[in-house]
């Protein structure tokens, strides 16, 4: 059946900060989940305090993804002692067991410049999760997850390396436990939140540009060919009219929908100025949802006009 989501589709009624979405579907209750980035909009400082020390929210929706209601926050993600940071949750699952690899920061910084990695926790319910390993990876600057299975059975996990151009890097895996450092494998520009899905008869990667997405197609999820972007023109729904940022697809029933956040009230002259001072109706972030369409070898996004059929 097909329904007109809401506009946006959430907002983080605790801190108004929601952001780099991952959905998944929850067997045991049978309804769909967001996985995000709890971003503490409301914080009093004017830097990027606001991005650290959050938590991993959760949000669900039982009329298939029409609306959504807050949860809380996910269980035993608790690295070390203190107020730390996790940021961009992939969510997936194999077997019975859910996986999740999340950036991870130490306490809440005020720079940039601090040492991230990548951790691997387990769950059974989606609640309730343990830690498995932090991952040895390309560098100590990694953040934002993507794993997706190959056709060979192998896993493949693609992450920003911050110390390495902000490109793309990869890592291999038989078990999801397990991983070999690949290569660098998105180098055309600096990007963030690489997200791969198979759709169509061939691998997609989208990447957050911080102009829109970049979209790339493979036949071999290796060699990849930039195709033309998405989500940089805004759209007209409430809480669209800007760029759309780091992203997850859903394919499901041979549809392809993506979802994605937006920081509303910031213009295209204040996101590339680095002097401006960020009040809180800036720091604000919504999820949003759009549908994307094979046609003549590209996606095409059509952020205004919205059906679901989850």
């Amino acid at each position: 059946m097909k329904l007109i989501p809401e506009a946006p589709l959430f907002r983080d009624p605790i801190y108004d900060g929601a952001a780099d979405p991952s959905i998944i579907w929850n067997s045991m209750e049978k309804t769909w989940w967001i996985f995000y980035t709890n971003r503490r909009a409301f914080s009093p400082k004017s830097g990027i305090e606001y991005v650290h020390g959050t938590d991993i929210g959760i949000a669900s929706s039982d009329d298939g993804g029409k609306t959504w209601v807050y949860r809380g926050t996910a269980n035993g993600l608790n690295y070390e002692k203190g107020r730390n940071t996790y940021w961009a949750p992939e969510v997936i699952e194999h077997e019975g067991t859910y996986h999740m690899y999340v950036s991870y920061v130490q306490g809440i910084p005020s720079s940039w410049e601090y040492p991230r990695a990548i951790l691997h926790y387990t769950s059974l319910n989606l609640w309730d999760w343990k830690f498995e390993s932090k991952l040895s990876l390309s560098s100590e600057r990694v953040i934002d997850a993507c794993v997706f299975r190959l056709k060979d059975g192998q896993w493949k996990m693609w992450y920003k390396d911050e110390l390495h151009g902000s490109f793309s890097y990869t890592a291999y895996s038989r078990d999801l436990y397990n991983w070999t450092v690949g290569e660098a494998e998105i180098t055309d520009c600096p990007h963030e939140g690489p997200n791969v899905f198979w759709f169509h008869e061939k691998y997609w990667l989208i990447t957050d540009t911080w102009e829109g997405m970049g979209v790339y197609v493979s036949e071999d999820a290796h060699n990849w060919k930039r195709c033309k972007d998405i989500l940089a023109e805004p759209g007209n729904r409430r809480d669209d009219g800007t760029i759309g940022n780091h992203g997850d697809v859903l394919v499901i029933n041979d549809k392809a929908y993506i979802f994605y956040f937006t920081h509303p009230e910031v213009s295209a002259e204040q996101r590339k100025n680095p002097d401006f001072c960020w009040e809180y109706r800036h720091k604000r972030s919504s999820i949003q949802v759009a549908e994307l369409v094979f046609e003549n070898g590209e996606l095409i996004c059509d952020r205004n006009h919205v059906e679901l059929e989850l």
